[in-house]
Parts: C-alpha cells; structure tokens; sequence
C-alpha cells in the first residue's frame, strides 16, 4: 500500500470553515510533544478516550485504548459530525490539530500508525496555505482543503508552515475494516 493515498472523499470547505469559526473561543491545548516541533502547535479534542477529563489526556491518541467518546466540542460542530459520520470505520480519537504560522513540526515517526497493521490516520485540511510544507519520506505532500488523506506516518514526516496564516486539520484515528481498504484501494 503506498504511503500517501487520497481517498476518494470530499467536503464543503466552507461549512468545515463555519464549524471551525464555532469554536474560536475553545481553548487550544499545546501538543504535549514539545521536541517534536518549534513554535505553536495545538489540539482541539473532538473525540476522546472514554472518560478522559484532563486536557492533555482528552488530545491524547493512546493507542492501547479500546473505548471512546465523542467530546464535548464535537456537539458544537454539526457539519463535522456529518464528516464524521462519513466514515464507516471505527473511529478513535478525532481532533482538531493547528499548525500555526511560522512554526514547524520536526521529523518523526508515530510507530503505530500504518494501515497495513491495523490503524491509519486521516487528515482532512481545513486551513492551509502554499507556503505549507508537509513532507512524508522526504517528499512533499499538498493536501487541498476539504480533501481527505491517509498518510502512513509510522514513515518520516515533518511539516514547515512558512506561511502568513494557520494550518487546521482534522485528524481522525481509525481503525482500518473492508470499508477503509475498499477507500485506499479506490484511492490508490
């Protein structure tokens, strides 16, 4: 299976924008990963580890969790609830990750994140701009707005925003079934 897939979905930028716009005055929690980027890199919870309460723990993707819940932010955000539910996978945690202006995510690997072994994680771009460099094994990766990706990031990646505004994406942990094969196969 390659490494980068686009999956042959497609959402309403504006209508992911709007639901954004929804929550301009939640509070962003710093990725609890900080050798892994300079500048401003944080999360929004969506979807969280059941019973989950401390910020840092509701941003987590514990991969050795087994149950979920949506989070108390998704019930302000109908339309992606709606994008949500577009995936007929067993959906994890979901959040809202934002690269901000000027920052950079350094190169690494999230060991466990590879379809062929289970789990993937999609991103599906709200705000980004062309000077956002997401490179996956050395090679950039342009992901349009309300496009939607599976990136094996058990691979090398990083991210440089030199841009003037913020990156937004809507990262959603799935557990891969028939109905996620038969999607990165189509989009293969």
């Amino acid at each position: 299976m390659p490494p980068v897939i686009r999956l042959p979905l497609a959402f309403d930028v504006a209508r992911l924008r709007a639901d954004l716009d929804r929550l301009h005055t939640s509070a962003w929690t710093a990725h609890m990963v900080r050798q892994n980027y300079r500048g401003d890199w944080d999360v929004l919870p969506l979807r969280i580890v059941k019973g989950a309460t401390h910020p840092v723990m509701m941003i987590y993707a514990d991969p050795a969790a087994t149950a979920f819940e949506d989070g108390p932010l998704l019930a302000a955000t109908p339309y992606l609830r709606d994008v949500l539910a577009a995936f007929a996978c067993p959906l994890q945690t979901v959040r809202l990750m934002r690269l901000s202006a000027g920052s950079v995510i350094k190169e690494h690997r999230d060991h466990d994140l590879d379809a062929a072994q289970g789990m993937a994680r999609i991103h599906v771009p709200i705000t980004t701009n062309d000077a956002v460099d997401f490179r996956l094994n050395g090679i950039r990766v342009v992901m349009p707005e309300g496009s939607a990706w599976y990136l094996r990031l058990a691979d090398p990646h990083s991210v440089v925003n030199a841009g003037d505004t913020d990156r937004v994406h809507l990262v959603i942990d799935c557990e891969v079934n028939d109905w996620l094969r038969d999607q990165l196969r189509a989009g293969a």
